[in-house]
């Protein structure tokens, strides 16, 4: 689908691509939460619907693109490879940033809850393929957990949410405009996933690597920049559950939906089996980490905190992996 282009223009296409994601998932994130609050969306369901689908956008449209152009290892990487960053590099940079605190709801059921989905994708996946009855279970998952996991949420919260959703206004005067965001930003993702895909799978040609490893790597490490961003700022303002929230939700997205409508809308026959070796068995590993090092072992029942010992392993198990994963790829391994 692809035509052969110069390194430099790979690499300007790659740079220039996670450029363009990152400003249009903003636009489009910014503009879906407004039209959600125009319409008198409670703010909950805007953070984990609306703004949850919108960090996620990029990963989206890159895998569903990868998938079109018979890049099926790119697409996967991509899903997956984003899950391992977001939780060994965003929540291990977070915690290093500030101690964050969890809330016994997230490390009790939320970190199990990732373990089950991760161990649940390697039994769908575990024929080497995706095909679109897969891909449906994926999605009939995420449609059924999704709902299951605001409706807990809310209830822990209490009457936080309910405060918050009542202080919610019904002007529609920025309506308008907040369409435009939505529209704009969509545009602007989808054409620069196009390139990122073009400049990722020439640059793979070119290095003579597999485009499972650019997936797991470039692509997954940029897809995951609004998540990256967004959860420095929390932590360096104290919002520790939205740090946890925001990983939680996005793995959720990334593994289910993302994995699940990319391969409906291109089933793939056939991917590398590193993915169902390594990269899945190691997310369900830092999945279940959530709840290890987020556990108050003295009183469950009390939050817990992930503090900078924590995150230094986060941190050293990414490195290490992708030292393994390198030498892998490149068969010295």
């Amino acid at each position: 689908m692809y035509s052969d282009i110069p390194l430099w223009l790979s690499i300007v296409m790659i740079i220039g691509g996670l450029v363009a994601l990152a400003w249009s998932s903003g636009v489009f994130v910014d503009g879906a939460a407004q039209v959600a609050k125009a319409l008198g969306i409670s703010p909950f369901v805007v953070g984990m619907v609306v703004i949850g689908f919108g960090t996620s956008a990029p990963e989206l449209c890159v895998s569903a693109l990868s998938g079109l152009s018979g890049h099926a290892n790119l697409s996967l990487g991509n899903a997956y490879g984003s899950c391992i960053f977001n939780v060994a590099v965003i929540l291990g940079v977070s915690a290093f940033i500030c101690p964050l605190v969890a809330r016994p709801s997230t490390t009790l059921v939320a970190g199990p809850g990732l373990v089950a989905i991760s161990l649940f994708s390697m039994f769908v996946l575990r024929d080497g393929r995706c095909t679109r009855l897969d891909a449906g279970i994926l999605l009939a998952a995420f449609a059924l957990l999704m709902p299951l996991y605001c409706w807990f949420d809310q209830r822990t919260k209490g009457a936080a949410t309910d405060s918050a959703a009542s202080s919610l206004g019904a002007d529609k005067k920025g309506l308008p405009l907040a369409v435009v965001k939505v529209l704009v930003g969509l545009a602007v993702l989808v054409g620069s996933s196009h390139i990122l895909v073009w400049g990722s799978v020439d640059l793979a040609k070119t290095l003579g690597v597999s485009d499972l490893m650019i997936g797991l790597t470039i692509i997954a490490a940029g897809t995951s920049l609004p998540e990256l961003a967004s959860a420095i700022a929390s932590a360096r303002r104290g919002e520790h559950e939205f740090v946890l929230g925001n990983i939680i939700g996005s793995n959720l997205f990334n593994m289910l939906a993302v994995v699940g409508l990319a391969c409906v809308i291109s089933p793939v026959d056939e991917f590398s089996p590193y993915v169902l070796r390594r990269d899945l068995p190691l997310n369900a590993l830092l999945s279940l980490s959530i709840l290890v090092f987020g556990l108050n072992c003295r009183n469950p029942r009390e939050p817990g905190r992930i503090r900078r010992r924590e995150a230094a392993v986060w941190l050293l198990v990414f490195v290490g992996y992708s030292v393994v994963m390198f030498l892998q790829e490149t068969g010295r391994l």
